[in-house]
Order: C-alpha cells, then structure tokens, then sequence
C-alpha cells in the first residue's frame, strides 16, 4: 500500500515528538549520566519558577486589587485571565532572568568597567519586563476589551508594578545564585588545586621510585654488553619518559596523544625488562587523539597492572588499551602476585577524585573472576571550558 505525501508528513509530525519525548524519558531514568542530570536539574529549575510565579501572581493581583477597590471578591472569568496572562509573563520573565545572568557573566564582558557592565545589566532587565509586560500583559487584554477599560494611570502602575518586581526578583534572587555559584566554583577551583598537587606528589613519589630507577638501572646494565643499539634506546625511553613528567606534571588536563607517548615510553621499559612476560596492545583511533584526560591517569592504570599481577612467558599478562565511545579503556587479566604487594591503594582513588573535580562524568571500575577493567572518560575542550568546574 503506497503512502502519500501528506499521510507521510502527519507520521513525521507524529512520530517525531514521541520519540523525542521516549528520548528525554529515557535520559531522566539514566540516574548516572551526565545528560540525564543536566536534565532533571532543569527540570527542577521549571518547577521552582513555575512555583514561584504562580504565588507571586496570587499575590500581586489580589494586593492590587485590594488597593484599587478596598476588598477582595472571588474569582472570576475576567480575574482567572488576568491572572492566568500576570502568570505567562512572570514565568517567562524569570526565565529571562537566568538567561541575561548567564550573558552578563560571560568571560568576554570581563574587560568592561563594572559600573557600565552593571548599568548595561540594570537597562536590559528593565526594558525585557516592559517588552515581556505588553506582549502578554497588556496587549491581549486590548485585543478583548475596550481602550476605556485602560485608563492612563493603570496602565502606567501596571509597567512600574512589573519592572520593580523584575528589579527585585534579579537583583536579590538571581544576582544572589550566581554569587552563590562563584562561590561554589572558587571552592571546586581550590578543591581541584589541593588535589592535583596531591597527584603530583603522589606522581612525583612514583617517578623517582628507587626500585624502578634501580630496575631499570639493572636492565640498562645488562643491555650495555649484550646489546649496545637496545641499550642506546633504552637510555632514549628512559631520558623521554621523565622529560615528560617534568613537562606536563603541572597540567590539569593533557591530550591522549601526549599519554599515549609517555606511555609507549614507560610499556618499551617494561616490555624491556619483563619480555615476553608482558603483552601491551594499544587500539586508539586517530580521532580521539585530541581528547583530554588528567597526565599520568593511563600509566597509573598501566602501573597499577603489572604491579599487582604476575607474569610468566608462559602465562604473560595482556594489557589492553582501547577506546569506548568517549571513555579509554584499559583491560588486563587477573593473575594476583602470591607475595605481599607494598601499596598505599590510592591510585586509583586518585584519579576517581582528579575527574570529580573536572566533570560529572564518573571513572568505571568492572571487575570478574579473569579480568580487571578501568574505564576514563576523556573529555573535550569546549565541555570542559563550558562546565562549571
């Protein structure tokens, strides 16, 4: 049965918002995704503002009313759609509001003198009450009822009304949040920097860690009367891998790219002292290259690997470094070393707290009977500048 045009378009219509409605049901259910949490917290956002402006509605109108005529009445037809217009325009003005907050707070007006950005700031609040209050305030009405009904002088305290209560509404409400915000990100700002130079110690102690530098000192020994060529490009892994630390330990975030180095350095090492004991196999795409991730999370994980598993070269240890979606996926298999492992347990620990600082986004930890896997999420310029970390 052949489908016409228009029934086609009536399925797009139809079909189209309940997907997108299945969609966003969908995300809301999602407790642990970034999305379904940006969802539900603007959700709650709606809620408050649709509170709010429905008992300030109730209030306004009957005060006014009480003022004008010295009583109060019931409601009726033409006091439910003044209300119910008084509503549509304090919803959409509150919702004004949160939009010229996030405007007037953009890095770009930083260079502004404050007494004219605060100015700028006062006049864009004031003429969006008076657009908003007569394309939903007073226009509608003029449209049912006679000009006689709207004397002058009413129609002048209805502006004044409604500007104070957005003066009032944004200078003690939504000023108010956003100095409440900056609080809260100078906080995370100073959280971030307690645990980052705590992750450089951490990373610093395990750079310089004797029994690496001895090992590898053994290894590079060896290699001098047996394989002088290897022992040339040991020294060269060796010289590139604490180069590296010493270039990028102070970063917040650093590129796959620049990880995969170092760690191409670090595995050539061990690879150099364990053969064919450990295996590294490392599948990431050119694409996700560019993508962010805090310096030394992978080695940490690589690390963290050999250290607490043993290996044979009958039965080596398989690392694997891959990507899923937008997360770095490092994989190994479980063959726990027999003798006590000297650990302080916090690497992991860690790098869970490193992301807390940086995004919602969570570092997943699966563990089976076989296998160990740690998944990091890697994150991108543009979500990291525009979150509110």
């Amino acid at each position: 049965m052949k489908t016409s045009g228009v029934e086609k378009k009536h399925f797009i219509f139809y079909f189209y918002p309940v997907r997108k409605i299945y969609t966003i049901k969908e995300k809301l259910s999602d407790k642990d995704s970034p999305e379904g949490k940006k969802l539900r917290s603007n959700f709650q956002v709606i809620l408050e503002k649709v509170g709010i402006a429905a008992g300030l509605t109730l209030l306004i109108y009957y005060t006014v009313f009480y003022v004008y005529f010295g009583k109060l009445y019931w409601v009726t037809k033409e006091a439910m759609l003044e209300m119910s217009l008084e509503f549509a325009f304090l919803l959409l003005l509150f919702m004004t509001h949160r939009q010229i907050a996030k405007i007037f707070s953009k890095s770009v007006l930083e260079k502004v003198h404050p007494a004219i950005k605060r100015t700028l700031e006062l006049i864009t609040v004031i003429l969006t009450a008076m657009i908003l209050h007569y394309l939903i305030d007073y226009y509608p009405l003029t449209l049912l009822y006679d000009e006689q009904e709207f004397p002058p002088v009413n129609v002048r305290n209805g502006y004044v009304i409604n500007v104070i209560v957005a003066l009032f509404f944004y200078y003690f409400v939504e000023t108010r949040k956003r100095e409440r915000q900056l609080q809260k990100e100078k906080l995370r700002s100073a959280r971030l920097q307690k645990e980052n130079f705590q992750a450089q110690l951490e990373s610093l102690k395990q750079q310089v860690n004797p029994h690496f530098l001895f090992n590898s000192l053994n290894v590079l020994g060896s290699l001098v009367y047996s394989d002088q060529d290897k022992a040339v490009d040991f020294i060269r892994k060796l010289s590139d891998l604490y180069r590296s630390y010493l270039d990028h330990g102070a970063e917040m975030l650093i590129s796959l790219k620049k990880e995969l180095e170092v760690c191409q350095a670090y595995t050539y090492l061990l690879e150099t002292r364990f053969g064919d004991a450990v295996q590294f196999e490392f599948k990431i795409p050119d694409d996700k290259l560019s993508l962010l991730l805090p310096p030394g999370s992978l080695q940490m994980l690589i690390e963290n690997a050999v250290k607490h598993n043993g290996s044979t070269t009958s039965r080596p240890l398989k690392v694997e470094i891959l990507t899923e979606n937008d997360s770095l996926v490092v994989r190994n298999g479980l063959n726990p070393r027999k003798e006590k492992i000297i650990s302080t347990k916090t690497g992991l620990e860690n790098i869970k707290n490193r992301y807390r600082y940086l995004t919602d986004e969570q570092v997943k930890i699966e563990k089976s009977e076989n296998e160990f896997m740690v998944k990091l999420p890697l994150l991108k310029v543009e979500d990291y500048e525009n979150s509110d970390y």
